[in-house]
């Protein structure tokens, strides 16, 4: 399998080389659904997580990284494939309601999925209002929520490179927010907006990051 064979080159070699700080790993369980909800600083951050975690963990990615023609398209789509991702069609207005089932899909397999509340990175370093959802995810399928806070992942690819740089990253994991029974009773979007505000200010302890207050918008050329 490309995805396993992948794995036993690629985080050896990436550790060696940038040797990452890891704080927290023991809070990801070894089986079983979970999601990682994590801050957004960098391109880098979906190779970055999967490299420090011993198990496979799904983010969803561009449609367009699976789609190039020649060599390069099919090196794009094998490396993506290669480290667990899935495409989404950001274009498709149904890509939100279609990525929430993709990330059930994961959960009810049993598998790990990470995700981006805020939406895009951050350009400014700031913790942006969380987008709930991650809270849909977590309180549809049960899984518990391992925060995740990222720093230094800006320097390793900042916006705008295409090649990553020697950079020290930290990856912190939190203890996880388990949801069971916790908000039966309680509307639907009010549930989700609480859970939702619980993870970031869960991320926001991990990375310090001063919190936004507002929503992070997804610029015309972000990729």
């Amino acid at each position: 399998m490309l995805y396993q064979a992948l794995h036993t080159v690629v985080p050896p070699a990436a550790k060696a080389v940038w040797r990452p700080v890891v704080r927290g790993i023991h809070h990801v369980p070894a089986t079983g659904p979970v999601i990682l909800a994590s801050n957004h600083l960098s391109f880098a951050d979906s190779m970055v997580i999967p490299i420090v975690v011993p198990r496979k963990v799904v983010f969803l990615a561009k449609s367009d990284y699976f789609t190039g023609s020649g060599i390069r398209g099919a090196m794009s789509k094998a490396w993506f494939e290669g480290l667990g991702m899935l495409p989404v069609d950001r274009e498709d207005s149904a890509a939100a309601m279609s990525s929430l089932q993709t990330a059930l899909d994961v959960l009810g397999r049993g598998e790990a999925f990470g995700i981006y509340p805020e939406g895009t990175r951050s350009r400014d370093g700031r913790l942006y209002r969380g987008r709930t959802g991650v809270a849909h995810l977590a309180l549809t399928s049960g899984a518990p929520v391992v925060p995740v806070g990222l720093t230094g992942t800006e320097q390793l690819q900042p916006i705008g490179s295409r090649l990553p740089r020697l950079a020290r990253v930290t990856v912190a994991f939190g203890e996880p927010i388990t949801v069971a029974d916790e908000y039966d009773g309680l509307a639907v979007g009010r549930a989700r907006r609480d859970l939702t505000d619980r993870i970031m200010d869960a991320i926001g302890a991990l990375t310090g990051q001063v919190p936004a207050g507002v929503y992070n918008d997804r610029p015309v050329l972000d990729d």
